[in-house]
């Protein structure tokens, strides 16, 4: 039974599939057990532990009731962010933008955070902030 795993809720669904679909295999190892580029509904796991959920967020509107409600608000502050631990956070970072990302902040160390921590920070493609870190 999974514990706890994050579900995003995303607006463009196949560039955020192929996305994730591309470099979640490559940087976690993880397996996609369900979905396709053509929604609503894609999940990956890690040893059978689910790691991530994509769902369309028209979809689960529809599902809860909120459909009438208007999309989210214009960009404000980030209110969560994926984190993913990886052996070279430099070329974490080219494969994720090979693949769809954008880059925010590149390779940097974090000695304030960590003494050998070194973090990258990017986003998905549909703006999801995603940091890769190293220790």
């Amino acid at each position: 039974m999974d514990v706890l795993y994050p579900r995003l809720l995303v607006t463009r669904f196949a560039e955020c599939f192929r996305f994730y679909d591309a470099v979640l295999p490559e940087l976690l190892g993880a397996v996609r057990m369900k979905g396709d580029e053509g929604g609503p509904y894609a999940n990956w796991d890690v040893d059978g532990q689910g790691v991530l959920v994509l769902f369309d967020r028209a979809a689960l509107a529809a599902t809860v009731g909120t459909a009438a409600l208007p999309p989210a608000a214009p960009p404000a502050q980030d209110a969560a962010m994926l984190v993913s631990r990886v052996p070279d956070v430099a070329a974490a970072l080219a494969f994720c933008l090979a693949h769809g990302g954008s880059e925010v902040v590149g390779p940097t160390d974090r000695p304030d955070w960590g003494p050998t921590l070194r973090t990258a920070h990017l986003r998905d493609p549909e703006g999801t902030l995603v940091e890769l870190q190293s220790y």
